[in-house]
């Protein structure tokens, strides 16, 4: 399947947010511990990606998504860059989701490397992300070299409301 991975502009947020809450609802309703509980609507989901558009529109935030043939929405990933000037070396890998039919042809990894490539171009050193202990994303992120650094226990809860553990992962981009 020819999938198609492009910026996502401030100014199409809006346009898209139902089709990225529709994105976000399905990894909820495969269980997956990305800040929403069951029984979230699409339009708060859809709400919630709106909410992003001045970190899209001001640069600190880096939005990706990956569209079918058909121009249906896959994947996404986002960027967010540190802009204190303390860490303005690195970045936090945000939102990686892959709709459940496009799971397993390695669309995880194209987006992660996107995300990586544009951190590099900005000049970030260091990236950051976090994952439920556990989670087949933990896979993807070792698998990319990604260093896992400490878990929290019971740090976020799953969808069904169980708290579960948070592992952090680091990766250095020196090189």
């Amino acid at each position: 399947m020819t999938v198609l991975i492009a910026p996502l502009a401030a100014d199409h947020l809006h346009a898209r947010s139902e089709a990225l809450a529709d994105l976000l609802l399905d990894a909820v309703d495969d269980g997956a511990s990305v800040g929403f509980l069951a029984g979230t609507g699409r339009d708060e989901a859809a709400a919630w990606w709106r909410t992003l558009h001045p970190s899209v529109a001001d640069g600190s935030r880096l939005l990706w998504t990956a569209s079918g043939p058909d121009g249906r929405l896959l994947g996404t990933v986002a960027l967010v860059r540190e802009t204190r000037p303390n860490g303005t070396h690195r970045a936090e890998v945000s939102k990686l989701l892959v709709h459940r039919d496009a799971r397993g042809a390695g669309l995880g990894r194209r987006l992660l490397t996107t995300a990586e490539q544009a951190a590099r171009d900005a000049g970030a050193t260091l990236l950051l992300l976090d994952t439920q202990t556990g989670s087949a994303a933990e896979h993807l992120y070792r698998g990319a070299g990604w260093t896992a650094f400490g878990t929290v226990p019971g740090h976020a809860a799953t969808p069904d409301g169980v708290l579960a553990d948070t592992t952090y992962y680091y990766k250095q981009l020196i090189g």
